[in-house]
């Protein structure tokens, strides 16, 4: 039998060819299906990402929801610990944090109540494939633990894999916004 972690790897490989794929072709409409989501939750605290190299940019999203309430980013706090998210407002000063991710250079720590979350893969369950460091699983944990949070998937439509192998651990996405709109999950 196949170890859990090379099926994994597999297919974050194969997630990653079609991520670029499609960043190859996006034309940054994609925020606009984002910002309709939060519009319905204007001012409750929220964290996006800096994109990076192929990821879908939520930066059009976030900088309107800043408009109406705290946004974060995350901040990698060191192998195994849950992310922490720093407050942002577009023009900050940034940062090249862990792995690259910009982040904002000073500010105060935030707890949000909604997760933008980048992914490698995902499916229509609410299935989520990250790279691998276990970050957002763990913040999803302790987040949830606290108070409900909201886990937005943000990915391209590309991403699409109903053969994901998860774990127990793998904390689940509530809502999934792609190029194409918000996809129903079941």
């Amino acid at each position: 039998m196949v170890d859990l972690s090379v099926k994994k790897d597999t297919a974050r490989k194969a997630a990653f060819a079609r991520r670029k794929e499609a960043h190859a072709l996006d034309d940054g409409a994609a925020a606009g299906y984002l910002s309709e989501v939060l519009a319905g939750y204007r001012g409750v605290p929220l964290a996006g990402y800096m994109a990076m190299r192929t990821e879908i940019d939520p930066t059009a999203a976030m900088e309107e929801a800043a408009a109406h309430g705290p946004v974060g980013v995350p901040v990698i706090m060191g192998a195994g610990q849950p992310l922490r998210f720093r407050l942002w407002e577009p023009g900050c000063a940034m940062i090249k944090g862990e792995f690259g991710a910009m982040i904002p250079q000073s500010g105060d720590w935030m707890v949000p109540e909604i997760v933008i979350v980048p992914l490698v893969a995902f499916d229509r369950k609410g299935g989520r494939l990250g790279y691998g460091g276990g970050f957002y699983d763990r913040t999803l944990v302790d987040l949830r633990a606290n108070r409900p949070t909201l886990a937005i998937g943000f990915a391209y439509g590309a991403q699409e894999d109903e053969g994901l192998p998860l774990e127990p651990t793998d904390q689940s996405l509530d809502i999934i916004v792609t190029e194409t709109g918000v996809l129903p999950l079941g």
